[in-house]
């Protein structure tokens, strides 16, 4: 039963993307930018809500009253394609750091480019994130718009060990603006590299923004902690609910080591 759900997902999910793509390209390039956001984030909508009626799962994102007004840094975990979309829908302006590449693939490319997405060469890291951070901080001057980012970079499974990049870090504090974490499971039921999606509902929660004006050490430490905290209760809730998905070797291993630390006191 899984397995022609996630088909039918699958199937419809593409679909949709390609006749979205074609039919809005009228409207979505002829109007303001800030009036075209309304074809990604109905796409995405519509995404999700596939995803509950066909794969039977349902996505479930609180904590909007974290979210600042003007410009912000968005820092979801990434374990899925699902955190590359969720969140679109409650950012006024997303801004998204990318690889040059993308913009060359036709219509995907042309709509990349229609949001002034910032595309840059990845052949030198140091040079990369300078270009990045110079790029960010002239957008950032002409519009408040809300950069997301993912702290480590590529997508890991649930319960990993936590890899973050100092890239995040200098964005921080070159651009002066809020860091807004975000924990999630997704990857328990909308797995990377993976073709199967497993029926439940997945959690997701902006937590509190950090404050500008951090030191970099200081910041680094809040925004892994605070994360971590919150994914591991997720990954606790998802566990004990009445339909948990399968858990992977990552997140087995790290729900023992939950149940053997200490109680904190409350």
């Amino acid at each position: 039963m899984i397995l022609l759900r996630s088909l039918a997902f699958n199937i419809a999910f593409y679909s949709s993307l390609i006749i979205q793509m074609i039919v809005w390209t009228p409207f979505y390039f002829l109007s303001p930018r800030k009036q075209a956001w309304f074809v990604p984030k109905f796409w995405v909508r519509s995404s999700l809500w596939l995803q509950e009626k066909l794969a039977g799962t349902k996505s479930e994102i609180t904590g909007q009253e974290n979210l600042p007004t003007g410009s912000f840094i968005l820092a979801p975990k990434h374990q899925s394609f699902w955190d590359a979309i969720a969140f679109l829908p409650d950012i006024p302006d997303a801004l998204y750091i990318l690889k040059r590449e993308l913009t060359w693939i036709p219509f995907f490319g042309w709509y990349i480019a229609k949001m002034r997405m910032i595309g840059i060469d990845r052949g030198s890291r140091s040079k990369a994130l300078k270009a990045a951070v110079a790029a960010t901080k002239a957008e950032l001057a002409r519009n408040p718009r809300q950069l997301i980012i993912y702290p480590e970079g590529t997508r890991r499974a649930p319960g990993d060990e936590p890899a973050y990049k100092w890239g995040i870090v200098e964005l921080y504090a070159q651009l002066g603006v809020p860091v807004v974490p975000v924990a999630h499971v997704a990857g328990l039921y909308w797995p990377r590299r993976k073709f199967l999606r497993y029926p439940g509902t997945i959690k997701a929660r902006y937590l509190p923004p950090i404050p500008p004006g951090l030191e970099r050490e200081e910041f680094m430490r809040r925004l892994v902690a605070e994360t971590e905290a919150a994914c591991d209760q997720l990954l606790i809730d998802a566990a004990g609910s009445d339909n948990p998905p399968p858990l992977p070797p990552t997140a087995v291993r790290r729900l023992k080591q939950l149940e053997s630390e200490p109680q904190r006191p409350a």
